[in-house]
C-alpha cells in the first residue's frame, strides 16, 4: 500500500477535480447542466451528485485499487450492506449540502475520509465556491489549500477570554426539528449563523467565524459521510467533535447513522456545553 502522504496527495487531487465538476453544474458551464433533481427519502439527489460520485470513485479506485481499500459513497451505498470488513474504508459524500447547491447559497462541499478501526485517518473537505480545500491526517494537523498554496491551520488558543454568552452557533437552514429548536433557544449563546453543508459549518469554526455546531438526530440522523471528514479537519486543528457524553464518534460500525447529540466546537467550553445540552434536552423530555 502507498504511504499516507501519497494517499493524501491523491485524495486532494481528486477533491479539486470533484470541485471542478460541481462548479461546472453550479455555474452552468457544463454542456448539459440540467440537474435532473430526484428525491430519495425526501432528500434531493441531482445529476451533479451522481457525476461527482462516479468521478471520485473512478479516480480513487484507479489510483489505489480495491485490494487494500473499500469504498462507501452516499450515492452508491445500500443500507443493507452493513459494516464493511476492510481495514481501510473510504467514506465519501460527493455533494454535501445538495439543497444549498440547488438553492444557489454557495454552501456546499465535498467530503472524502479514509477510516480505519472506526475512526478517521485522513480527510479532505473541499469548498468549491470558496476555492478552498481543507485536509488533515491523524496526528499530522490540518491544512487549508487554495489553487496555488497550502498553509497549516490551527484554531487560535487565545479563546479563553471570550464569555460563553458571546459564542456563535452555526446552524442548519433546513435540517431542524422541535427538540433542536428548543435546545438552541435555551443555550446561553444566542448568536446564530445559518450555513448549509456540514463541511461549510465546520469551516466557519476553523476560520473562527463561529464557535459551535450541534447536530441532534430526530426521525433521521446525519450519516457517516456527513461527519467523518469534517470531524478530522476540526480536531486536527485543535477543535473538538464528540457526542454530548464526551465519547468519540465511530464510523463504519454497521449503522451509517450518527444518532444522538453531537457537538463540534473550537474547544472553548466544549464539555460545559455538552453537559448543558443534555440538561436542556432532559427538561424538554419532561415538559
Amino acid at each position: 500500500m502507498k504511504d499516507l502522504q501519497e494517499i493524501l496527495a491523491i485524495a486532494c487531487q481528486v477533491g479539486w477535480g470533484a470541485a471542478d465538476i460541481l462548479q461546472s453544474y453550479y455555474h452552468g458551464t457544463i454542456k448539459d447542466s440540467n440537474l435532473e433533481i430526484e428525491y430519495k427519502q425526501n432528500e434531493p439527489v441531482t445529476a451533479a451528485d451522481i457525476a461527482t460520485s462516479q468521478y471520485i470513485l473512478d479516480n480513487l479506485q484507479a489510483a489505489l485499487g480495491n485490494e487494500d481499500f473499500a469504498y462507501i459513497s452516499e450515492e452508491t451505498y445500500k443500507s443493507q450492506q452493513g459494516k464493511n470488513n476492510s481495514q481501510y474504508v473510504w467514506i465519501i459524500d460527493p455533494l454535501d449540502g445538495t439543497r444549498d447547491f440547488i438553492d444557489r447559497t454557495g454552501d456546499y462541499a465535498i467530503h472524502i475520509a479514509l477510516v480505519t478501526e472506526n475512526r478517521p485517518l485522513l480527510a479532505v473537505v473541499a469548498l468549491p465556491e470558496a476555492e478552498k480545500l481543507y485536509y488533515a491526517t491523524k496526528g499530522g494537523g490540518t491544512f487549508v489549500e487554495t489553487r496555488n498554496s497550502s498553509i497549516p491551520l490551527q484554531i487560535s488558543l487565545n479563546l479563553d477570554t471570550k464569555p460563553l454568552e458571546d459564542l456563535t452557533l452555526v446552524v442548519s437552514r433546513s435540517h431542524r426539528n422541535q427538540r433542536l429548536n428548543y435546545l438552541l433557544e435555551n443555550l446561553p449563546c444566542q448568536n446564530h449563523k445559518s450555513v448549509g453543508s456540514v463541511g461549510c459549518k465546520i469551516a466557519t469554526i476553523l476560520e473562527q467565524k463561529a464557535d459551535i455546531y450541534i447536530s441532534l438526530s430526530g426521525s433521521s440522523a446525519p450519516k457517516d459521510w456527513d461527519i467523518a471528514a469534517p470531524e478530522l479537519i476540526l480536531t486536527e486543528a485543535g477543535g473538538k467533535f464528540t457526542h454530548f457524553d464526551g465519547t468519540p464518534l465511530q464510523y463504519n460500525t454497521g449503522d451509517i447513522s450518527q444518532w444522538g447529540g453531537l457537538l463540534a466546537s473550537n474547544g472553548l467550553y466544549h464539555q460545559e456545553l455538552c453537559q448543558q445540552s443534555e440538561r436542556i434536552l432532559a427538561n424538554f423530555s419532561n415538559s
